[in-house]
């Protein structure tokens, strides 16, 4: 793992927010000349976006977390050199 960016879920988003129905709700929430539908359309967007952020994080803590605890081995492995006995 070279990067702690969370990669993962960016891309499951874009792709989810390529999908015609979402392009629907997209379109609603922003483009549609009903109130009612504007603002359903904005609560599920708001939704998405927020669900996709929680996702983010915790794919980055995993990522810090498994890069730190790989960091961590890898000084004790190189302090547990064998020694010479004389």
């Amino acid at each position: 793992m070279k990067t702690k960016w969370p990669w993962i879920t960016l891309v499951l988003a874009l792709v989810l927010a390529l999908l015609p129905p979402v392009n629907d709700i997209v379109h609603s929430a922003f483009f549609s000349g009903e109130q009612l539908a504007r603002s359903l359309g904005q609560l599920v967007v708001m939704e998405f976006v927020g669900v996709v952020l929680v996702f983010a994080l915790i794919e980055w803590g995993v990522r810090w977390y498994a890069a730190r605890r790989r960091t961590i081995a890898l000084q004790i492995a190189g302090q547990a050199s064998p020694t010479k006995e004389s």
